[in-house]
């Protein structure tokens, strides 16, 4: 990969997506002294960006969708920007540098490709009927949402968190819910088989219906071309109206594959989110450095600080890859965790647990600092282990106080502070 000079103000800097990613980079980049002039953004959706992680509450009807717009269009024009909505780009030329549309042509200086992703579809027989969605943008969450009004059989495919989001929003909404999860248990990602067992337990008393271990083996067709049951490799049959597909995201890199860009499962980048074209970046879902892809916002946002230096900083900022955390966003529902699901042997476990409550706590130490954590229920020292764990905070001292969160916690690490060699260590 090749590291290039930022834009000047004569530059045109064109971005490919108006999603969060492409935003959150304008936003960014406006406020910077040697920022271009001339900026184009090209947007497939109708609708200016908005906040696809407000697309669950949403569709539960818990608030309206004006709340998830982050920019109107006004904002672009006062900033100078460009934005052509509701177009789709169809070639990037990268030897004239320009990019095609049905609408026009347009010549770039950078280019920035923030395409996004597209729900992972399972290769079973039926995929392809009448009733079968995904759940990732704006006309997605209205389509199932009346859907859902309608009444009905629904089926969500997938028990991680988009999945149960979607199948609370839609058992809110007035269907018949069944979430189907091929593993053992909802969120094996991110939960061990505690916490995932409280989860599932809550959800079933909400209405849901849980099914793990659950292979589907094809989607029958009513005869009309449309759904009419999810058929599993056990034999059952769910008789559904709907099939939401929950299982994952495949980046939209149709566009750098054809451009001639380095792909792999996604457009490579570097350290400076550059492609193997020095003109080009890439960001966000659509983009891989080294071996990752995007699916959480928190290293996108890091994307984005160090694209914006890139473009039009110093050239100084690097991307490194983080650990992330994971929150749940369903009404009446607290979770929070991170790092390894399973215990390793060399692992200290502490545990609490309060069933009756629905209050559980699991936390992981090596060698007296924090490397994972499962929080159900009170969740409110999360944040708080997860910066010990990201910082490597020599805990061993308040080690008997940790499960009963942070108070408690820094009373003791104040009593007894860590030796300089232990917080060198941790260093």
């Amino acid at each position: 990969m090749i590291a290039i000079s930022r834009c000047s103000s004569d530059d045109h800097l064109v971005i490919i997506g108006n999603g969060m990613a492409s935003q959150r980079l304008l936003e960014a980049v406006v406020k910077l002294p040697h920022r271009p002039q001339q900026i184009t953004v090209i947007g497939a959706e109708a609708s200016p960006a908005y906040n696809r992680i407000l697309l669950s509450p949403l569709l539960a009807d818990e608030m309206p969708p004006s709340a998830l717009t982050l920019r109107d269009a006004q904002w672009y024009a006062k900033q100078g920007i460009t934005l052509h909505l509701n177009e789709c780009v169809l070639e990037i030329n990268r030897a004239e540098q320009r990019v095609v549309t049905p609408c026009r042509t347009l010549t770039y200086d950078r280019l920035v490709i923030a395409t996004g992703s597209r729900p992972t579809l399972p290769e079973v027989p039926g995929i392809g009927l009448n009733g079968v969605y995904g759940f990732r943008t704006l006309q997605d969450a209205d389509t199932l949402a009346k859907l859902a009004l309608q009444g009905g059989e629904c089926v969500v495919v997938g028990g991680g968190l988009l999945g149960l989001e979607a199948a609370e929003g839609l058992r809110k909404r007035g269907a018949s819910v069944s979430v189907l999860q091929r593993s053992e248990r909802l969120m094996n990602r991110q939960l061990d088989s505690t916490a995932a067992g409280l989860l599932k337990t809550t959800l079933a008393q909400r209405g849901l219906t849980i099914l793990t271990n659950a292979r589907i083996r094809h989607f029958e067709d009513d005869g009309a071309g449309s759904l009419a049951a999810v058929v599993l490799e056990d034999g059952q049959r769910l008789p559904a109206q709907s099939v939401i597909v929950a299982t994952g995201v495949t980046p939209n890199a149709e566009l750098g594959h054809q451009a001639g860009l380095a792909t792999q499962r996604a457009i490579m980048v570097d350290d400076t989110l550059t492609t193997s074209d020095p003109h080009i970046h890439a960001l966000g879902e659509c983009c891989q450095f080294e071996q990752h892809t995007y699916g959480l916002v928190e290293p996108i946002w890091r994307q984005v600080d160090v694209l914006a230096n890139t473009l039009c900083g110093d050239g100084s900022a690097r991307y490194r890859e983080a650990p992330t955390a994971t929150k749940l966003k369903i009404s009446g529902l607290a979770l929070y965790a991170f790092g390894p699901t399973e215990a390793a042997p060399e692992h200290e476990v502490l545990h609490y647990s309060d069933p009756e409550n629905g209050d559980y706590r699991r936390l992981l130490l090596r060698n007296g600092r924090l490397e994972g954590a499962v929080l159900y229920g009170d969740t409110h020292s999360g944040p708080w282990y997860f910066a010990q764990a990201l910082a490597k905070t020599d805990l061993a001292a308040c080690r008997q106080a940790l499960l009963f969160g942070e108070a408690d916690a820094n009373a003791l690490l104040l009593d007894n502070p860590p030796t300089p060699s232990s917080t060198l260590e941790a260093a």
